[in-house]
């Protein structure tokens, strides 16, 4: 079943540049889509002309029938003095509207009433409530909250008082609990922690609507999508698989094209040659050889309309590495820092020596920031104290960008952080950085957010560095950008600390693990994979389902042929036991997973009760089978 139907959109904003250029594709039921596309490409246009937010000069847009769509990267007013548990309960209107009309009812039958059609009413609510989850939204609530990374004290916190990316992880707790067929998620990792980006992808991947995602993030495309969509020159290009598979593919096609090309172009000058000699023959009276000349031409015209394939041009920049010489980058001693009640961490003791790259990570609100502007100088610990080697060299990239001059344009604000930078040097720096033309005489404050990372992080590359700190350096970045500065950090050979959420980046440098909980820091000298393995073992250890402890007491050597054949009985029951246990275990992790969907959760429910009724009865036989093989 087709769910969006997209034809022919054509879209501009400025005469004679069309964003979308006849965009024309199709999304079946359940799909998982990845969006892709350069910044500016026209993505988040198409989400908004797919809510009805935006008209196309051109095209139309079909959904299916009675689809109920939800677009993440919108963040509705709410309600003067709305807080975060209203704006997550707003998603069950549908059910508030139910329980107040059944209240009616109930308080009518109380008085008396005793119509039929009443009654029937009310249970005809009570039924519908009941399948919609009406008597599990607290359960609803919190899984959605506990699994985004929203506590209990933000949730009595009123919406307007958030920051930007609080109020997207609100809202797409709200999506999530909303019953929604279609989700477009418009970046949707850009403002979640680690924990919350894998809890939502596993939603995700058991969601049983179709969803439409534009990302940056590698890994979460290649864990979600199974279909990709790239927007290129206004148009459409597809590919049956997930971002790797994608990379593959589009590399594979533009080779396959540029050969063709070059092999059009090659048959194009042999033609031309053989033109060319025609008509000289033809100059020198042989009249019937200019006839094929001209044919030849028009032959060489037509081929003519195939253009050279063309890849976006990679930035080649690198940072300028000055020497270190010692053992100790930056030292940590007893560090420690509180907001009023709220304490970050305490008693941090830590070391870093020349050369390392160390990943920073932990949940949103930890403090990670917070101590990478200690580090740096920003602010003060309460406790404790941070010292750098005497032959540190610092830069460092903000999570948030700020310019000293920001009405400055681009090349005023390069020549401004380097003395002695010609104008005409400074525009060469900025071009190697994807800066050109005109652009270069924007003012700063009118870049996008990516855009001022790039500009940040060509003004640090212009210095000798040898402790290079960043805080979230692919946040707002496409993928092209990305790998450019992920190039540009494998080139870099000095120190390196950085925070970040972007697990492919973490995998790529980090070379030892920094995770910031309960106020204190654990250090695994470890890259990240064997730091996920280790996390993922202890997790399996902490919810292993207990077994049946068994008492033993002394028995005789040899039993009677009862006690033998019950003790036979007994480790078969043992068996069922674990057996039934896992299988519970599975029903729970898939009523998770399942929260949001009303039918499934209720059928899993009972299945789990049947499941649970089924172990109680082996447990009450292990008993029995025990005393009779003489266990206990």
């Amino acid at each position: 079943m087709i769910e969006i139907q997209v034809n022919g959109l054509v879209k501009s904003f400025e005469v004679g540049h069309n964003v979308l250029e006849g965009l024309t594709f199709q999304i079946d039921q359940g799909e998982r889509v990845g969006l892709l596309g350069r910044n500016g490409a026209g993505k988040t246009t198409l989400f908004r002309i797919l809510t009805g937010e935006l008209e196309p000069d051109e095209g139309q847009v079909t959904l299916g029938a009675g689809r109920r769509m939800g677009l993440i990267s919108q963040i509705p007013v709410y309600p003067a003095g709305y807080t975060v548990e209203d704006v997550l309960r707003s998603a069950f209107a549908r059910l508030e509207s139910l329980a107040k009309e059944m209240e009616s009812l109930a308080e009518r039958m109380a008085e008396g009433e005793s119509d039929p059609a009443l009654l029937r009413r009310y249970g005809s609510l009570s039924e519908r409530f009941e399948v919609f989850g009406g008597y599990d939204v607290d359960v609803a609530v919190n899984k959605i909250a506990n699994g985004l990374s929203i506590p209990a004290e933000m949730r009595g916190q009123l919406f307007d008082s958030l920051s930007g990316g609080e109020k997207t992880r609100v809202n797409l707790g709200r999506l999530i609990l909303e019953d929604t067929d279609i989700l477009l998620l418009d970046e949707p990792t850009n403002h979640l922690d680690l924990h919350a980006t894998e809890w939502l992808e596993e939603y995700i991947r058991g969601f049983r609507g179709t969803v439409v995602a534009i990302s940056h993030d590698r890994y979460f495309l290649d864990r979600v999508v199974t279909r990709v969509i790239e927007i290129e020159g206004g148009k459409a290009e597809f590919y049956s698989g997930n971002y790797s598979f994608y990379a593959v593919e589009k590399e594979r096609r533009y080779q396959e094209r540029l050969k063709q090309y070059e092999k059009e172009q090659a048959k194009i000058q042999q033609l031309e040659k053989a033109a060319e000699q025609l008509r000289v023959w033809a100059f020198m009276g042989m009249d019937k050889t200019y006839r094929r000349a001209v044919n030849i031409e028009r032959r060489i015209e037509r081929m003519r309309t195939t253009s050279k394939p063309t890849k976006a041009r990679k930035m080649d920049a690198r940072f300028s590495t000055a020497e270190f010489h010692g053992d100790e980058v930056l030292g940590v001693r007893n560090l420690a820092k509180a907001y009023g009640e709220k304490k970050l961490f305490d008693g941090i003791t830590l070391k870093i020596e020349g050369g390392e790259r160390i990943a920073l990570i932990g949940d949103n609100g930890t403090g990670k920031s917070t101590l990478i502007k200690m580090i740096v100088g920003e602010l003060y610990p309460d406790e404790g104290r941070v010292k750098t080697g005497p032959q540190t060299r610092t830069a460092y990239l903000p999570q948030i960008i700020h310019f000293e001059h920001p009405d400055w344009n681009l090349v005023e604000n390069m020549m401004a952080a380097k003395r002695g930078l010609s104008a005409q040097s400074a525009r060469n720096r900025l071009a190697a950085y994807d800066f050109r033309g005109e652009d270069v005489f924007k003012p700063v404050s009118v870049l996008s957010g990516g855009e001022q990372s790039r500009l940040r992080l060509c003004m640090l590359m212009d210095g000798e560095i040898n402790f290079l700190i960043l805080d979230e350096p692919t946040n707002h970045l496409d993928i092209a950008a990305r790998e450019w500065i992920e190039d540009a950090v494998e080139s870099y050979d000095g120190t390196l600390l950085f925070v970040s959420h972007d697990r492919y980046f973490i995998n790529r440098f980090a070379t030892r693990i920094w995770e910031l909980a309960g106020e204190t820091i654990t250090d695994y000298p470890m890259g990240f994979a064997q730091y996920r393995q280790m996390k993922a073992q202890e997790e399996a250890a902490k919810t292993e389902p207990p077994k049946p402890v068994k008492v033993k007491a002394e028995r005789p050597a040899r039993g009677n042929r009862a006690q033998q054949n019950a003790r036979r009985q007994l480790t078969i029951c043992e068996r069922e036991i674990a057996k039934a246990e896992e299988e519970i275990a599975a029903l729970e992790r898939d009523m998770e997973a399942a929260a949001c969907d009303y039918e499934k959760l209720t059928e899993l429910t009972a299945v789990r009760e049947e499941a649970q009724a089924k172990l109680e009865a082996l447990y009450e036989r292990w008993e029995q089978l025990s005393e009779e093989s003489g266990e206990i």
